[in-house]
């Protein structure tokens, strides 16, 4: 779980970044989840982003991919979600996201 400061910092370093997927007609599924699985233990915080088309609202589909893979929702606005989740083993030790207390 992660405090307001964590948020706040995880928040800053995802203003650069560009969704790496979009959650369309087909919604949440298990290909979906697995691809944010693998991508989230090599980036460690990535954004996604929700279509119009998509049955499920960003809070919702954010909610529902963050339990699937044991991950915390930083931040959803719009149609625009951000996913965090500390790598196990594909990040070395000295590139890996260093969150504040």
């Amino acid at each position: 779980m992660l405090n307001s400061r964590q948020r706040a910092q995880l928040r800053g370093l995802a203003n650069h970044l560009t969704p790496v997927f979009q959650i369309g007609k087909g919604g949440v599924n298990e290909q979906l989840i697995k691809q944010t699985d693998d991508i989230l233990e090599v980036r460690e915080l990535i954004k996604l982003k929700t279509l119009e088309t998509s049955p499920e609202t960003s809070r919702e589909a954010a909610d529902k991919i963050a339990e699937a893979v044991g991950a915390d929702v930083v931040q959803v606005i719009g149609g625009v979600m951000v996913l965090y989740r500390p790598s196990k083993e594909k990040v070395p030790k000295d590139k890996r996201i260093k969150l504040v207390k």
